[in-house]
């Protein structure tokens, strides 16, 4: 074991970015969930079944996830903060335009633009916190971002779940995307400045089928799909389950929903900030960042399957239980490949894996909407995503080799970054 490292000058430096990129995923979860805390009411407004409003839920994830393979490459070629930006401008002005809507067919067109904009988020702030963070401080950075996510879901489920009942949910949905606006100056002040090279030596660009050739991709991306599996069931389900399921009021299922919510992102930066700190005392990241996932994804399997069993007055604290590990499983999906890829490719590498991992947003919210409409509860959704827990668990410690950065070939590989010489 090495003696202990210690850099928090670069973490506070970069503080005022990180609050900001967490405000970001905060906003675009708020933004992405809206639809599922509304689902009861557009349901009922509309007259959609089950799997038409499943299709709905899907539709963002269509796009999202076609977009994310375009987006990975776009961050690494391109400057980053401004593809942030213009994302963050096309996913508001879809939410609020959705207000506004009537209709299935408008509805699912705007849910696949939300989609486009929304799919620079996660690559994007990977590649910045890989790009100025050195690795014993990426886990709390990652887990900030992540638990911002669960925190927009939270918002989105308290505020959004309030006003939709006192308001409707229309005018929640306009108002919502035109105040996010506000963070586009705030973000063009504060945005990180770009990190030189040493010598100010520029690679060539790392090919995708070079980033497919190592077998940890594909285990980082399996187990990215488990993960967005739970997250997306719980994202896109979670209220109507509440008030389908367990009959309760709008603004109870908006209470145990937000919490929840509040759990998942708390273990998430929790998460991150213990596994930092191991390494900063010499640990190995290997072994670090592979046990959080192993048990994150083992306590969501059981407390998953123990909520789906549970009676009327036992199910809240089973499905708190698994908030925790859902949490425990966040700050990996973005310190694994960060660590992997480098921050010269960590883009592409990103981009990818969130591309293949993002099926889960296509399966999992139509594949829901099927078990409920044909056995008119929601057993078998929950027996699925708990199998999928376990999968993905294995896909992290086996596929996944150790957490160190790959040996691209060196035509490939940039002079040392600033935050590379610190890990």
């Amino acid at each position: 074991m090495s003696r202990p490292v210690d850099d928090s000058p670069s973490l506070r430096a970069f503080a005022p970015a990180l609050i900001l990129l967490a405000t970001a995923m905060l906003i675009n979860y708020v933004d992405r969930g809206n639809l599922s805390v509304a689902g009861p009411l557009i349901k009922q407004e509309l007259g959609l079944s089950a799997s038409q409003l499943g299709i709905l839920f899907a539709a963002f994830f269509t796009s999202y996830t076609a977009m994310q393979f375009v987006v990975g490459w776009l961050v690494d070629r391109f400057d980053v903060n401004r593809i942030l930006a213009a994302g963050f401008l096309i996913w508001s002005l879809a939410t609020a335009t959705t207000g506004l809507l009537r209709g299935f067919v408008l509805l699912f067109s705007m849910r696949l633009i939300l989609g486009v904009g929304e799919a620079v988020a996660l690559p994007a702030s990977s590649k910045i916190l890989a790009r100025h963070l050195p690795e014993h401080h990426r886990g709390l950075a990652s887990g900030a971002v992540m638990s911002a996510l669960r925190l927009g879901n939270a918002v989105g489920t308290f505020g959004a779940g309030y006003l939709m009942v006192k308001l409707g949910w229309r005018p929640v949905f306009i108002a919502i995307g035109l105040v996010s606006l506000l963070w586009l100056p705030a973000w063009n002040k504060w945005k990180p400045h770009k990190v030189q090279q040493a010598g100010g030596a520029t690679a060539p660009a790392l090919g995708f089928l070079e980033i497919f050739r190592q077998r940890s991709f594909w285990g980082t991306s399996l187990g990215h799909f488990c993960c967005n599996f739970l997250l997306y069931f719980m994202v896109t389900w979670l209220p109507s389950y509440l008030v389908l399921e367990r009959h309760l009021s709008m603004s109870a299922m908006a209470r145990v929903a937000g919490l929840y919510y509040l759990v998942d992102a708390a273990s998430a930066i929790a998460t991150g900030f213990l596994q930092d700190s191991w390494i900063r005392h010499g640990h190995s990241p290997t072994v670090v960042r592979k046990s959080g996932m192993v048990a994150g994804f083992v306590l969501a399997a059981v407390a998953l399957l123990g909520c789906a069993l549970a009676g009327p007055g036992s199910f809240a604290p089973w499905l708190m239980f698994a908030g925790v590990g859902c949490g425990m499983t966040s700050p990996g999906i973005l310190t694994f490949c960060q660590r992997l890829a480098g921050p010269h490719a960590v883009g592409k590498w990103y981009g990818a894996q969130n591309g293949f991992a993002n099926f889960a947003g296509i399966v999992c919210p139509a594949l829901t909407g099927f078990f409920v409409d044909r056995t008119g509860n929601f057993l078998w959704a929950f027996a699925t995503t708990s199998t999928l827990c376990i999968t993905g668990g294995l896909a992290w410690v086996l596929l996944v080799g150790r957490i160190e950065p790959i040996r691209w070939s060196p035509e490939k590989t940039p002079a040392v970054a600033p935050a590379e010489l610190q890990t």
